[in-house]
């Protein structure tokens, strides 16, 4: 059943809504949810008879606990409920439990600059200020895995060897179906799902909405899907590369801007070749300026990088176009009559990413290329793996972990974006990941050198 609340425009019959969906649903937990800096999912849970004083008061919790928040010395914060989110969990209905996503605020009242979702909603503020709404829509890919019998996960055994579009071999149809009927039941409208190209791999795409809605969905798909799978006793995962030589997994977005409070894009120019408009070419033109320093935030692990490489259809090169799907940036084509369809969609993000902080990336990154006018290079129409001339004159996405925190400490405009206290300890926390990984010995290594040396 969808529960859905944003219609009501006050305080008052939003809490009148809420309380019907408590009485109908005879919910006794409630969890309040929120992320932290690198994208993990946290919440603390209270029983329903502290709901009222959760919306009157907020619920304190210490901030030092949470990776990237705060110090012990300053760590008070309390967790404030967004009433637009509240809905029961479709999976726990037996325990009669219910969330809600929430803003973090110091002692003081106000927003806490360490909030990720806080710092979306600046850059959504800074892109009305200029006349526009940022929507998105998003498609993710996730591998589903068997467990061993003893509970183990490694050697990986793919749920089933099916490959692109496969129904015959998809066994991981009933539970995608399972799933769909999960997030649905959050409000979250499902555009469509198929089985991908790698074996065990899956493909799930949602609806496009403004882009606050948008990342509080992807944190909730993310806590789902993995629900759902465990109850089919299977392991799901959003790691970008977790099995060497096959495909791996993304989450591309397409973005759209329109005229703020308007149902009209500003992407579309009838006039140009590709049907975009200055608006969109100088947006497509930022993101490309800004594409090394954003992939420390789009792509955030070390495997990230396992997965941008040539070959496995994720894109390397810095260009756009249309028909390309080696460019990083490609313009869907829209059908005739649907031009409030036109979109760019930015294929290097992976699921592994805070969608909060990779919304606020992107949309500064276009909102610079449309303040300062950038304008794009030439499209790129052909496959860039097989056109020597052409790659040597781009420029390539950081080719690894420790490559994408230097090109984020080079760029102004991310560092603003993300704010003086995400960016530092968003900076501290991958670079001690970055360390730890490049002096660990592998089995690779060992494999290879071990006996000849």
């Amino acid at each position: 059943m969808l529960y859905e609340i944003r219609d009501p425009s006050n305080r008052a019959d939003k809490l009148a809504a809420i309380d019907e969906v408590i009485r109908r649903n005879n919910i006794r937990f409630l969890r309040l949810q929120f992320s932290d800096i690198v994208g993990a999912a946290k919440q603390v849970t209270i029983p329903i008879d502290l709901w009222d004083e959760a919306v009157e008061q907020g619920v304190w919790f210490d901030g030092s606990s949470v990776e990237g928040f705060a110090r012990v010395a300053e760590s008070d914060m309390y967790l404030v409920p967004d009433l637009d989110t509240f809905a029961p969990i479709p999976w726990e209905m037996e325990l009669s439990t219910a969330r809600v996503i929430c803003d973090v605020y110091t002692p003081d009242g106000m927003p806490f600059v360490g909030d990720p979702r806080y710092v979306l909603k600046q850059q959504l503020e800074r892109a009305r200020a200029m006349g526009f709404d940022f929507r998105v829509g998003l498609e993710v890919e996730f591998f589903l895995f068997r467990p061993h019998p003893d509970g183990r996960l490694l050697p990986l055994q793919p749920h089933d060897e099916a490959g692109y579009f496969d129904v015959s071999t998809d066994l991981a149809h009933s539970v995608r179906r399972q799933m769909i009927d999960a997030v649905t039941a959050l409000g979250i409208k499902v555009e469509a799902s198929h089985h991908e190209v790698a074996s065990g791999q899956s493909e799930i795409d949602f609806h496009y909405g403004p882009a606050l809605a948008a990342a509080d969905n992807t944190m909730a798909v993310r806590t789902t899907l993995k629900a759902v799978a465990q109850q089919n006793g299977l392991h799901c995962t959003f790691m970008p590369k977790p099995i060497a030589g096959i495909n791996g997994s993304g989450m591309h977005v397409h973005q759209s801007l329109w005229h703020h409070g308007e149902d009209r894009t500003a992407m579309w120019d009838p006039e140009n070749e590709y049907g975009l408009s200055e608006t969109a070419l100088h947006f497509i033109a930022g993101q490309l300026a800004h594409a090394r320093a954003m992939t420390a935030i789009l792509a955030p692990l070390v495997n990230s990088y396992k997965r941008l490489v040539p070959g496995y259809e994720a894109p390397v090169y810095i260009s756009w176009g249309r028909t390309n799907r080696s460019a990083l940036i490609r313009i869907p084509r829209t059908n005739p009559g649907r031009h409030q369809s036109t979109r760019c969609e930015l294929r290097c993000p992976d699921p592994s990413t805070n969608p909060y902080l990779a919304f606020t990336v992107m949309l500064a990154a276009g909102l610079d290329g449309i303040q300062r006018r950038l304008e794009p290079p030439a499209p790129a129409e052909e496959d860039l793996y097989h056109m020597d001339e052409a790659r040597a004159q781009m420029d390539t996405l950081p080719g690894n972990l420790g490559e994408a925190l230097e090109a984020l400490k080079e760029d102004p405009v991310i560092q603003e974006a993300l704010g003086p206290h995400i960016y530092e300890r968003f900076l501290e926390a991958k670079t001690l990941e970055w360390e730890s990984y490049r002096v660990y010995v592998t089995r690779w290594e060992l494999e290879r050198y071990l006996t000849i040396y």
